[in-house]
């Protein structure tokens, strides 16, 4: 019974930044996060918003809260993940989790190099808590984009597969709703057995 592919999508959407939750400046990365999942969705989708700041109790907390209480099966943060003493979203996420998904943060770092050689400085990681996965995202609008999408040739043809290629089937594994994208945005890869059901 796959009824669980019925309940609609829910993200979570967590920006940590002890100067944008303190209004020092402006948060860049929810509007980053939305802009984006709103152009490579086709699936209809809501979101829950936090912005916190880079202490790692309230960072747990509202993960905790938005996969446990709030039912996102799917969790996206943004910030923190640096080695300097502040960045501790990480250890939040990895504290919160029953599974980790290491590929994920082996993945966005693989796509960062691309770009900057300071990408290997980053500790973004992904877990799976309950029917939530949960993935660290870099902080700035440009990096999110590039590691959910992943680079393309000229042409538009995915050269290095973005991490979000790979989240659909994820959702799909932990019980969560089947996610459809925009192929030229980022393709959802599947088994083929894994395609979409008809519709009954």
């Amino acid at each position: 019974m796959a009824q669980h592919h019925h309940s609609p999508l829910k993200i979570g959407l967590v920006s940590v930044s002890d100067r944008a939750s303190s209004g020092v400046y402006e948060d860049k990365g929810i509007p980053a996060l939305r802009d984006w999942l709103t152009a490579a969705l086709i699936t209809p989708f809501g979101t829950e918003v936090r912005l916190i700041p880079d202490e790692r109790s309230e960072i747990e907390e509202a993960l905790i809260d938005l996969a446990d209480r709030s039912g996102c099966q799917l969790v996206l943060t943004t910030g923190g993940t640096g080695p300097s003493p502040r960045d501790v979203t990480p250890e939040a996420t990895l504290a919160v989790g029953d599974k980790e998904m290491p590929g994920f943060g082996e993945q966005m770092r693989r796509i960062s190099l691309e770009f900057v050689p300071t990408a290997i400085l980053s500790r973004q990681v992904a877990v799976i808590r309950g029917r939530s996965l949960i993935l660290n995202l870099p902080g700035q609008p440009k990096s999110i984009k590039e590691t959910l999408e992943g680079l393309k040739d000229e042409s538009g043809k995915p050269v290095v597969p973005g991490i979000f290629a790979a989240v659909p089937y994820c959702i799909d594994l932990i019980g969560g709703p089947y996610i459809e994208t925009r192929d030229e945005v980022v393709k959802a890869f599947r088994p083929k057995s894994a395609q979409k059901p008809p519709a009954a």
